[in-house]
């Protein structure tokens, strides 16, 4: 058996079924295995080594690639990745932040650096340094998007929400990271090849150990088979030896051997022994090594997988992911393909009126607004079966009473955790893209200012699911308060009076952009972002009224011109 599985990165073993790297040896796929795998003493072809490997998985992979089943193992802490960083072998050291774009920025690590001892971002001070060494060896940070295919339908589209990303990112790391430069950021796709080439060639050229880090279920292990750089480097044959000098190289040992019968052994191999090391040892270096699998379910991975390329130039290593917190332990297991986004969604919009909410998953996500009087656009960019119905109704679906027409995904005692995650402001304006015509520069060219409304946006995302597009329109006498006073003398004694604007600051700020409430379980696992403007860019294709009318019948009196210009 190999020393550890191909797919999952677990040690090989036959004794625990229930755990990873279980073989059963009765397994047709492991007898022929068994059978082709050359003896000790035999040469092989690098070829059958390669096609072999690739096909003996542990017990665990096959059921979770043939049958979409398993169960999730231990996830790691950011304390453990660090441990196994910290045994790197490599000088240069690359730290490939993977986040995904289904609820970005909820999967990213905002203390990455501070957790895995590692330099600070890049500022945008030009003397900012662009390599730093601790210990003797370098480790920088990219950050990598993955599933970019899930935000628009063009890579044209996604690559102008690169400053957006990029602004939202800076959200995330904090108010102390605001003038981080972020350059090293990419958004690819695995599924389609956008960008995946340049990350190939990245990685390629800067060698070293390349590290996947990122939180479960975000997309490491499919596109560390997209970016990993096969087929290049020299290809190292061992000679073949016949069977006579291979019977003087054993004799030669053999002597050696007793020469020699008693040592004192090296204590520096004592501290590389690979069974109390974090990090596994690496694979022998084929031109097109066995991939990790990948897989919809959390925590595919089980320990670090080392696969070498370019003939020692370098390694790529996927890690196990950081646990997170999800939605699936309140979601019927039936029902839990339904939290994952596979592909690109085309959203509806949904007129939320005033006393009405938007259920998500028949109950596991509620959007109710706040504002009095207020009709809220609602685009949801989620798997799941989205309603519309009265907020009396709502309560009454998160409180347990069944309703024919929704079907609900949560479990029986999910509807107990479900609490307010505050309210949430949408507080971005987005007139000038909502405003249609009137501030288009090919028509009315008008500026929002101009304008007698406003229209505010935000973007509600839910952990490990997608979010939901949230538009609103207000009138701009609601912002046009002034203060009544005018301007009135100085005071020495109070140099910083608190005008009225400032007394009604705290009443205001809640009421002045459109408010919506949203409740999940345990009030946790959702989000307020900038909106994207995801609908604009791909949405639903709207079907005109009037059907395409046929071609026009063709003018005689061309065609006659045409004939006389012939003669």
């Amino acid at each position: 058996l190999p020393t550890y599985c191909p797919g999952c990165g677990a040690p090989s073993q036959i004794v625990s079924s229930e755990d990873a790297g279980y073989y059963t040896l009765s397994r047709q796929g492991l007898q022929k295995y068994l059978r082709e795998t050359p003896s000790i003493d035999a040469e092989s072809d690098t070829a059958q080594h390669e096609k072999a490997e690739s096909s003996v998985i542990c017990d665990r992979c096959h059921n979770l690639l043939h049958h979409s089943e398993g169960v999730p193992i231990f996830h790691p802490s950011i304390q453990s990745i660090h441990d196994i960083i910290e045994e790197s072998p490599h000088k240069h050291n690359h730290i490939y932040h993977i986040l995904d774009a289904a609820d970005l920025p909820m999967s990213l690590i905002p203390s990455l650096q501070a957790d895995l001892r590692l330099p600070r971002l890049r500022s945008q001070n030009r003397r900012s340094k662009h390599t730093n060494f601790t210990r003797g060896r370098s480790a920088e940070v990219s950050f990598i998007i993955t599933r970019a295919d899930l935000l628009a339908p063009k890579k044209e589209q996604v690559d102008s929400l690169m400053p957006y990303i990029r602004e939202v990112l800076r959200d995330a790391l904090g108010q102390t990271r605001k003038n981080v430069r972020l350059g090293n950021l990419r958004c690819v796709s695995a599924k389609r090849g956008w960008w995946t080439s340049h990350v190939k060639e990245d990685i390629w050229n800067r060698g070293g150990a390349g590290w996947m880090v990122g939180k479960v279920n975000v997309g490491k292990s499919s596109l560390f088979e997209v970016v990993f750089p096969k087929g290049r480097g020299k290809q190292v044959t061992k000679p073949t030896l016949n069977l006579d000098q291979a019977e003087a190289i054993r004799d030669i040992e053999a002597l050696d051997s007793h020469s020699n019968p008693s040592h004192d052994p090296d204590p520096q191999i004592l501290d590389d022994d690979p069974d109390l090391s974090l990090l596994p040892p690496a694979r022998p270096e084929v031109a097109f090594p066995a991939m990790p699998i990948s897989s919809a379910l959390p925590g595919t991975t089980a320990s670090p997988i080392r696969v070498p390329f370019g003939s020692g130039r370098g390694e790529l290593i996927d890690l196990p992911g950081i646990s997170r917190s999800t939605l699936e332990s309140y979601v019927l297991p039936i029902s839990r393909d339904q939290l994952v986004m596979r592909s690109r969604i085309s959203a509806e919009q949904h007129v939320i009126k005033p006393g009405q909410s938007l259920l998500l998953g028949g109950g596991l996500i509620r959007i109710t607004p706040s504002t009095p009087d207020q009709i809220v656009l609602a685009y949801p960019f989620v798997p799941l079966e989205t309603h519309v119905t009265s907020t009396a109704k709502a309560e009454e679906m998160q409180a347990g009473v069944p309703k024919p027409g929704v079907p609900s995904v949560l479990t029986p005692d999910a509807h107990k955790a479900l609490a307010s995650a505050g309210p949430f402001e949408m507080k971005w304006d987005v007139t000038r893209a909502r405003a249609g015509p009137l501030t288009s520069k090919s028509d009315a060219k008008l500026k929002p200012s101009q304008l007698a409304f406003s229209v505010w946006g935000a973007d509600v995302v839910i952990e490990g699911v997608g979010w939901v597009e949230l538009v609103a329109q207000t009138r701009k006498g609601r912002f046009a308060k002034k203060d009544e006073g005018g301007k009135k003398e100085y005071d020495a004694n109070n140099p910083f009076p608190e005008t009225a604007a400032g007394k009604q600051h705290e009443e205001t700020a809640q009421s002045v952009y459109p408010v919506v409430e949203v409740f999940s379980p345990e009030g946790k696992h959702v989000a307020l972002r900038r909106p994207m403007n995801a609908w604009l860019l791909g949405g639903k294709r709207v079907k005109s009224k009037t059907p395409a009318r046929a071609r026009p019948r063709r003018s005689m009196t061309s065609l006659k011109q045409s004939v006389k210009g012939r003669e």
